[in-house]
């Protein structure tokens, strides 16, 4: 399920109990009329129809979408569209076609953005090339194979000017072998190369410390959580939008430049 069991990829239609065609759903819309603004009934029916569907769901917004007499409803970094009346759910990409910008990717990433910014910097790993052109934030994990591969061809993301900040996401959780491995590099005087280490599979053991080191794995987990993060490596942009897993520096740049 999407979020305390809002199902995946599929339109609910709640008083009729069947299931409709995204694509027809979206025509039906366009032809329906609204506000700009969701209105205080639409609301009011809206939460009633999410309360109803997830009661433990905390909403974020809702508001009139591009597409007129459908309303965008944003919890997290996770994005539904209802119609007024509360009738009709959909959950996917909505396409713009004369820009061919996807709106619900847009939605969340501006969430993202805002979670990245939260970040500080100081608290990353970073590996910076002599002029940054590009900057990518990539939540990692010390263990996993795609990260391991995508830290190896560092220098290649660096030598076209993309400056890689690594967040800790230690999948197995906290407490786990990875979590601790994390700490161990964020805590080391010299993280980058105790990063270099732990990715090449060596011992941290003799890895110095700092003195007093306030770790801050936990939390970068937590954002990891919240910004519903489940594989890794996890690369974001700095518009937000997040780019699949593992990509080699020239797909990457690709996606930056697609921005």
């Amino acid at each position: 399920g999407l979020y305390n069991g809002l199902p995946l990829g599929i339109v609910l239609i709640i008083n009729m109990g069947m299931i409709m065609n995204k694509v027809l759903l979206v025509l039906l819309a366009l032809f329906w009329t609204s506000s700009a603004v969701a209105g205080e009934k639409e609301e009011q029916q809206i939460r009633s129809t999410m309360a109803e569907l997830a009661p433990n769901l905390q909403i974020d917004s809702i508001r009139q979408s591009a597409v007129p007499g459908l309303y965008e409803v944003l919890f997290g970094t996770r994005v539904v569209y209802l119609t007024g009346d509360g009738k009709y759910l959909l959950q996917g990409s909505i396409m713009d076609t004369a820009t061919r910008e996807d709106l619900a990717e847009a939605a969340i990433s501006s969430v993202r953005t805002k979670i990245l910014n939260s970040l500080k910097e100081e608290d990353m790993v970073v590996f910076a090339p002599e002029e940054t052109k590009h900057t990518v934030t990539v939540f990692t994990d010390i263990d996993c194979g795609y990260c391991r591969q995508m830290h190896a061809e560092m220098k290649d993301y660096n030598d076209l000017g993309i400056k890689i900040r690594y967040v800790s996401y230690p999948r197995a959780g906290v407490g786990s072998e990875s979590f601790n491995k994390s700490e161990t590099v964020w805590c080391a005087e010299d993280r980058e190369e105790a990063m270099t280490i732990a990715k090449l599979g060596g011992s941290l053991k003799d890895v110095k410390a700092k003195e007093n080191c306030d770790s801050p794995v936990r939390n970068q987990y937590m954002t990891g959580q919240a910004l519903s993060i489940q594989g890794t490596p996890a690369p974001f942009l700095e518009n937000g939008k997040r780019v699949g897993g593992y990509l080699s520096a020239s797909d990457l740049m690709k996606q930056i430049q697609q921005q």
